[in-house]
């Protein structure tokens, strides 16, 4: 395997399943130091002793992403156990309660931002400051195609979130583009991690909304989020990267 991402640093959110899970083992073998946050302690330390067994190098935190001392103590952990940060793959995600607007409660609507925007507002606030001093390098944060080329009935404050995230993302990406700082969006398509459940009809409808007519495995979404943080990369900021098997345009 090629060493895309050898010696470098990397923070990886919801790391503990699913594309977070995925991304840790796959940065790892490619030669990353990995720093992984999660809420779920015990998976963490697992994934942690995976990668080690390998002889790769990684740390973990368990935490909050929507808690904003968490966001700067993953950073820290990055500069104490590695010297600096690299880049970053704000992952952790959450699709709340379905329903529609009228008939939600605010409490749903205001975890699902948290969750999902506030924390990467909190990412962006102290990942920038020690990428900056690394000279630069690479921030991904996990979007979605829902709210930014379809519109999917019950998922409106999700929808809200994940393109609240694309719109930072740009902006973020003007801001420090000078500086050699990257910043993208990456946006999956249904992808059979735990949050897809485990309901084999259901699947099927999903599967058929791709142009792929499948969907993802969590690897491949980690190698799309690789490629944005690697040196491949080097001239892609301010993108929203559809990695959706074609859901965006699939009508059939």
């Amino acid at each position: 395997m090629a060493m895309k991402l050898k010696n470098k640093t990397i923070i990886i959110t919801g790391a503990s399943s699913g594309i977070g899970a995925a991304a840790a083992s796959l940065f790892a073998k490619s030669g990353a130091n990995v720093v992984l946050g999660a809420r779920r302690e015990a998976q963490l330390e697992e994934i942690v002793g995976q990668i080690k067994h390998r002889n790769g190098h990684a740390v973990s935190l368990a935490g909050d992403v929507a808690d904003e001392a968490y966001a700067c103590a993953l950073v820290q952990l990055a500069e104490k156990s590695f010297g600096g940060l690299d880049g970053a793959f704000n992952n952790a995600g959450f699709t709340g309660d379905m329903g529609s607007i009228e008939d939600m409660e605010s409490d749903n609507w205001q975890k699902v931002i948290a969750v999902n925007l506030n924390s990467g507002f909190f990412a962006a606030k102290f990942q920038i400051p020690a990428l900056r001093k690394r000279g630069g390098g690479s921030i991904v944060f996990t979007a979605s195609f829902v709210g930014h080329t379809v519109g999917l009935p019950g998922m409106g404050a999700y929808a809200a979130a994940k393109s609240g995230l694309i719109g930072m993302t740009q902006v973020l990406a003007a801001e420090h583009g000078s500086e050699n700082i990257r910043v993208n969006a990456l946006l999956p398509g249904g992808t059979m991690t735990p949050m897809a459940g485990d309901d084999a009809n259901f699947h099927e409808v999903i599967k058929g909304l791709h142009a792929l007519k499948r969907m993802a495995e969590p690897t491949e979404i980690a190698a799309a989020a690789q490629f944005l943080l690697s040196d491949d990369a080097s001239f892609v900021t301010g993108s929203a990267m559809l990695a959706d098997g074609g859901n965006s345009i699939s009508k059939f």
